[in-house]
């Protein structure tokens, strides 16, 4: 039978790091992965320039990971979003900051990230097996032994890391495999949900398309909850679909919307289309500029402030004629479209399948993971990075961050392990 200090599970971001950090121990690793080939998920991601990590300070980062993020404090303290662009760089992929702290690589190109991290697990003698699925990972009573793959082959290894992602973006290999080798090693999986996902609605002018296509820039979009209170509010751009939302500040606050429809049957998420500006002064300045062209149409006049789209839509919720004048517009509907400006909301009654979405919430619960290390508390030589753990963050870099880290340390931690295994 074949043995390996290090099994690693899975070739998405997480995996390859752990590859890499086991391999840089001085284990004999093995890096197995179902698909034709490493790295899809990285190939795609950032539109396909990668936004491998995020600048911004420690504490930040963990606040874009709602889901968890608390857990990797400790992670943060061994290898950090600092550390992400130093392994880099010492790889040859220079990187440039861009808006909001994200990290891209300067050739704009995922395609040199993954490059780097396949010359890496060359130049350390990794083993790589693409095309081969495992079966299921083998325990004897106290820890993690090693794989059967799916032509039913037995390999020995000193630890196994399973990094194989979570459920979201089936067609990159992450279709939940590793739940169930997590639960024969005795541990918890958390429910799991779309995050990062699209939210659908039966709003009669969703289903008729009226706004279909229509983005509105840097509005504030919030959760509200069963009271009406905000939950979550996001200011990002989003944009009506023909089914319901999506967009940035759309997807940040899909996991919220999948929360608050646990307590409710519809949910409803209020659009502040100027957020920077109080619905008083808001009425009062368009009203002055009304006032200052009464020969002008509605329409006219206040095309400027909104697309006209979205204007005409919301004129004819208050039954206001665009082509009306100042003279004869009733204060008291124009008073009900400012306020519409503000606290439009559309009800929305669910997101998107999991596998539609682009993060997976739920997962391995870190409960009962070593923070430090990512080595499973059931069983020994067992690890865990990336996606299959219950850690989920926004996008911007937040996830990658979270997979590379975690995987760094499961890495380490398998090597370490697996060595002294070897020289007892």
């Amino acid at each position: 039978m074949k043995y390996f200090d290090v099994i690693v599970i899975g070739g998405g971001p997480s995996g390859l790091m752990a590859a890499i950090a086991a391999g840089e121990q001085g284990a004999d690793v093995l890096l197995i992965d179902k698909g034709n080939k490493l790295g899809r998920k990285l190939a795609i991601s950032g539109g396909g320039r990668c936004n491998v990590t995020n600048r911004l300070p420690v504490d930040e980062i963990i606040r874009h990971i709602p889901g968890n993020g608390r857990f990797l404090y400790s992670a943060f303290s061994e290898f950090n979003n600092e550390d992400i662009i130093k392994f880099f760089e010492r790889l040859g992929v220079k990187l440039k900051e861009e808006d909001h702290g994200r990290m891209f690589p300067v050739s704009d190109k995922a395609q040199s990230v993954v490059d780097a991290l396949l010359t890496r697990l060359e130049q350390l003698h990794v083993s790589v097996r693409t095309n081969e699925k495992v079966k299921t990972v083998l325990y004897n009573e106290e820890k993690a032994c090693g794989i059967v793959t799916g032509s039913g082959e037995e390999i020995a290894a000193g630890s196994v890391v399973i990094a194989v992602g979570g459920k979201s973006v089936p067609h990159t290999g992450s279709t939940g495999d590793g739940y169930e080798w997590a639960e024969k090693a005795g541990h918890t999986i958390t429910e799991l949900f779309p995050t990062e996902v699209p939210v659908t609605s039966d709003e009669p002018f969703i289903k008729q398309k009226t706004l279909q296509g229509l983005s509105l820039r840097n509005v504030a979009l919030s959760v509200l909850n069963k009271k009406g209170k905000p939950v979550i509010t996001h200011q990002m751009d989003m944009i009506f679909t023909h089914f319901g939302l999506s967009g940035p500040a759309v997807l940040r606050c899909s996991q919220f919307v999948v929360k608050e429809l646990k307590k409710q049957e519809k949910v409803r998420l209020k659009i502040d289309l100027f957020p920077d500006i109080h619905e008083e002064q808001l009425f009062q300045n368009m009203h002055k500029e009304l006032k200052d062209a009464p020969k002008k149409s509605l329409k006219n006049v206040l095309k400027p402030w909104m697309q006209e789209r979205y204007l005409l839509f919301l004129l004819e919720r208050n039954k206001i004629d665009p082509s009306e004048t100042f003279s004869s517009l009733s204060k008291d509907r124009f008073r009900a479209f400012v306020k519409d400006c503000k606290e439009f909301t559309v009800n929305v009654n669910g997101t998107l399948s999991l596998d539609k979405a682009f993060v997976t919430g739920g997962g391995v619960s870190v409960k009962e993971i070593d923070p430090k290390k990512m080595a499973s508390k059931k069983k020994e030589g067992l690890y865990f990075c990336g996606e299959i753990l219950d850690i989920h963050g926004y996008t911007g870099g937040y996830n990658i961050t979270s997979a590379l880290v975690t995987g760094r340390l499961a890495g380490l931690n398998a090597g370490g392990f697996s060595i002294h295994l070897r020289k007892k």
